[in-house]
């Protein structure tokens, strides 16, 4: 089922015409780039609240490190992992052809333990 599953999936993507193809392409790259800039403006804007509290008057250790100061990163970083699986998600632990590669794993191993 699975092998039947991949030979279509390949025998689709090269009967695509190349405009289809490019707007996948192109639409995986536009969901790319909005991760990065994402991530980009939440490094810079959380390392600006927190450097704004810290050098704001609240810079001992006992008033600085207080849920106020965090919650921000915390729940805003929570929204970036998400956005992150939904761009990466797919690929991030399984990836393609991951069930195949781990068969052929176990199977050259297997092969190897063998005594003959």
């Amino acid at each position: 089922m699975r092998r039947s599953r991949r030979m279509f999936n390949e025998y689709q993507s090269e009967n695509f015409n190349p405009d289809e193809r490019y707007a996948l392409a192109y639409k995986r790259v536009k969901r790319i780039k909005s991760f990065y800039i994402h991530a980009l403006v939440y490094v810079l804007i959380n390392t600006f609240i927190i450097f704004r509290n810290y050098y704001g008057g609240t810079h001992d250790n006992e008033n600085f490190w207080t849920w106020v100061n965090f919650n921000t990163a915390l729940f805003w970083g929570i929204g970036l992992l998400a956005h992150g699986l939904s761009v990466f998600g797919s690929t991030i632990f399984f990836g393609q052809n991951w069930e195949e590669k781990k068969i052929q794993e176990f199977m050259d191993k297997d092969k190897n333990q063998k005594w003959e």
